[in-house]
Protein backbone atom coordinates (compact mmCIF):
# COMPACT_ATOMS: atom_id res chain seq x y z
CA UNK A 1 0.00 0.00 0.00
CA UNK A 2 1.08 3.31 -1.18
CA UNK A 3 0.94 6.24 1.57
CA UNK A 4 0.49 9.35 -0.45
CA UNK A 5 1.57 12.77 1.83
CA UNK A 6 -2.12 13.12 1.68
CA UNK A 7 -4.95 11.84 4.14
CA UNK A 8 -5.94 9.37 1.62
CA UNK A 9 -4.72 5.56 1.12
CA UNK A 10 -4.02 3.75 -2.12
CA UNK A 11 -3.77 0.20 -2.30
CA UNK A 12 -2.09 -1.27 -5.30
CA UNK A 13 -2.46 -4.94 -6.26
CA UNK A 14 -1.05 -5.97 -9.64
CA UNK A 15 -2.42 -9.35 -10.80
CA UNK A 16 -1.03 -8.85 -14.47
CA UNK A 17 2.11 -10.10 -16.16
CA UNK A 18 2.31 -8.16 -19.03
CA UNK A 19 4.22 -4.71 -17.88
CA UNK A 20 6.62 -5.22 -14.92
CA UNK A 21 7.92 -2.04 -14.48
CA UNK A 22 5.24 -0.61 -12.57
CA UNK A 23 7.13 2.31 -10.48
CA UNK A 24 6.22 4.92 -12.18
CA UNK A 25 2.47 3.90 -12.64
CA UNK A 26 1.90 3.09 -9.13
CA UNK A 27 3.33 6.66 -8.38
CA UNK A 28 0.69 8.08 -10.64
CA UNK A 29 -2.04 6.24 -9.44
CA UNK A 30 -1.53 7.25 -5.91
CA UNK A 31 -0.82 11.14 -7.17
CA UNK A 32 -3.96 10.39 -9.30
CA UNK A 33 -6.07 9.00 -7.06
CA UNK A 34 -5.39 11.67 -3.83
CA UNK A 35 -5.15 14.29 -6.28
CA UNK A 36 -8.52 14.04 -7.43
CA UNK A 37 -9.90 13.40 -3.99
CA UNK A 38 -7.87 16.63 -2.89
CA UNK A 39 -9.99 18.67 -5.94
CA UNK A 40 -13.54 17.26 -4.89
CA UNK A 41 -12.78 18.36 -1.36
CA UNK A 42 -12.65 15.20 0.11
CA UNK A 43 -11.34 15.92 3.30
CA UNK A 44 -11.90 13.00 5.85
CA UNK A 45 -9.60 10.33 5.08
CA UNK A 46 -10.17 7.75 2.25
CA UNK A 47 -8.97 4.34 0.61
CA UNK A 48 -9.13 3.39 -2.41
CA UNK A 49 -8.36 -0.19 -4.40
CA UNK A 50 -6.41 -0.36 -7.63
CA UNK A 51 -6.40 -3.72 -9.48
CA UNK A 52 -3.79 -3.64 -12.21
CA UNK A 53 -5.50 -6.73 -14.33
CA UNK A 54 -5.12 -8.11 -18.05
CA UNK A 55 -8.34 -8.14 -20.95
CA UNK A 56 -9.01 -11.37 -19.67
CA UNK A 57 -9.41 -10.57 -16.24
CA UNK A 58 -11.43 -7.32 -16.86
CA UNK A 59 -13.87 -9.05 -19.11
CA UNK A 60 -14.49 -11.74 -16.68
CA UNK A 61 -15.05 -9.21 -14.22
CA UNK A 62 -17.37 -6.87 -16.87
CA UNK A 63 -19.25 -10.10 -17.56
CA UNK A 64 -19.56 -10.98 -13.48
CA UNK A 65 -20.69 -7.55 -12.19
CA UNK A 66 -22.15 -5.56 -14.94
CA UNK A 67 -23.33 -8.63 -17.23
CA UNK A 68 -21.59 -7.09 -20.47
CA UNK A 69 -19.16 -9.96 -21.74
CA UNK A 70 -16.49 -7.69 -23.02
CA UNK A 71 -13.34 -6.22 -22.29
CA UNK A 72 -12.96 -2.60 -21.18
CA UNK A 73 -10.41 -0.59 -20.20
CA UNK A 74 -11.47 0.05 -16.40
CA UNK A 75 -14.16 -0.74 -14.10
CA UNK A 76 -15.17 1.17 -10.96
CA UNK A 77 -16.70 -0.27 -7.88
CA UNK A 78 -18.05 2.13 -4.99
CA UNK A 79 -18.30 0.86 -2.00
CA UNK A 80 -20.73 2.52 0.23
CA UNK A 81 -18.57 2.15 3.48
CA UNK A 82 -17.46 4.79 5.32
CA UNK A 83 -13.85 5.76 4.48
CA UNK A 84 -13.38 3.47 1.93
CA UNK A 85 -14.58 4.17 -1.72
CA UNK A 86 -14.39 1.36 -3.45
CA UNK A 87 -12.61 -0.64 -6.43
CA UNK A 88 -10.80 0.32 -9.41
CA UNK A 89 -10.10 -2.32 -11.62
CA UNK A 90 -7.50 -1.05 -14.95
CA UNK A 91 -6.46 -2.99 -17.60
CA UNK A 92 -3.01 -2.45 -18.50
CA UNK A 93 -2.84 -4.22 -21.73
CA UNK A 94 -5.98 -2.26 -22.77
CA UNK A 95 -4.45 1.34 -21.55
CA UNK A 96 -1.48 0.36 -23.44
CA UNK A 97 -3.63 -0.24 -26.83
CA UNK A 98 -5.10 3.03 -26.35
CA UNK A 99 -2.15 5.03 -25.57
CA UNK A 100 -0.66 4.12 -28.54
CA UNK A 101 -4.12 5.04 -30.52
CA UNK A 102 -4.12 8.39 -28.78
CA UNK A 103 -0.29 9.26 -28.92
CA UNK A 104 0.61 9.57 -25.52
CA UNK A 105 2.26 7.80 -23.11
CA UNK A 106 0.94 4.65 -20.94
CA UNK A 107 1.27 6.96 -17.61
CA UNK A 108 -0.71 9.47 -19.26
CA UNK A 109 -3.61 6.53 -20.13
CA UNK A 110 -3.34 4.90 -16.86
CA UNK A 111 -3.92 8.78 -15.27
CA UNK A 112 -6.43 9.55 -17.14
CA UNK A 113 -8.40 6.38 -16.52
CA UNK A 114 -7.52 6.62 -12.86
CA UNK A 115 -8.99 10.32 -12.74
CA UNK A 116 -12.28 9.45 -14.16
CA UNK A 117 -12.54 5.98 -12.39
CA UNK A 118 -12.23 8.23 -8.75
CA UNK A 119 -14.49 10.56 -10.19
CA UNK A 120 -17.11 7.35 -10.79
CA UNK A 121 -16.45 6.72 -6.61
CA UNK A 122 -17.26 9.87 -6.03
CA UNK A 123 -20.69 9.74 -7.74
CA UNK A 124 -20.24 11.44 -10.99
CA UNK A 125 -21.49 9.48 -14.50
CA UNK A 126 -21.52 10.08 -18.03
CA UNK A 127 -25.43 8.01 -18.83
CA UNK A 128 -26.83 11.29 -19.82
CA UNK A 129 -25.33 14.18 -22.17
CA UNK A 130 -25.63 16.57 -19.37
CA UNK A 131 -23.76 13.79 -16.99
CA UNK A 132 -21.00 13.68 -18.91
CA UNK A 133 -20.48 17.14 -20.12
CA UNK A 134 -20.67 17.75 -16.25
CA UNK A 135 -18.06 14.84 -15.83
CA UNK A 136 -15.63 14.97 -18.35
CA UNK A 137 -15.43 19.14 -18.17
CA UNK A 138 -14.08 18.29 -14.21
CA UNK A 139 -12.05 15.22 -15.63
CA UNK A 140 -10.29 17.41 -17.48
CA UNK A 141 -9.84 20.46 -15.33
CA UNK A 142 -8.36 17.56 -12.62
CA UNK A 143 -6.07 16.32 -15.60
CA UNK A 144 -5.34 19.62 -15.91
CA UNK A 145 -3.96 20.41 -12.80
CA UNK A 146 -1.94 16.97 -12.23
CA UNK A 147 -0.24 17.98 -15.99
CA UNK A 148 -2.02 15.27 -17.87
CA UNK A 149 -3.06 16.49 -20.87
CA UNK A 150 -3.70 15.13 -24.17
CA UNK A 151 -1.18 17.31 -25.80
CA UNK A 152 1.97 16.52 -24.28
CA UNK A 153 3.51 13.36 -23.08
CA UNK A 154 3.45 12.90 -19.05
CA UNK A 155 7.02 11.84 -19.63
CA UNK A 156 7.79 15.66 -20.25
CA UNK A 157 5.95 17.49 -17.16
CA UNK A 158 5.74 17.29 -13.72
CA UNK A 159 2.82 16.35 -12.00
CA UNK A 160 1.50 18.88 -9.31
CA UNK A 161 0.96 17.10 -6.06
Amino acid sequence: MLKNENIHSVEIINEQDRITDLGEIEALIDTAVCGTLKAEGVSEPSEVSVLLVDDEKIRQLNRDFREIDRKTDVLSFPSGEDGFLGDIAISLQTAEEQRKEYGHSLAREVGFLTVHSVLHLLGYDHMTPEEEAVMFARQEEILRGLCLTRDTPAENKKPVS
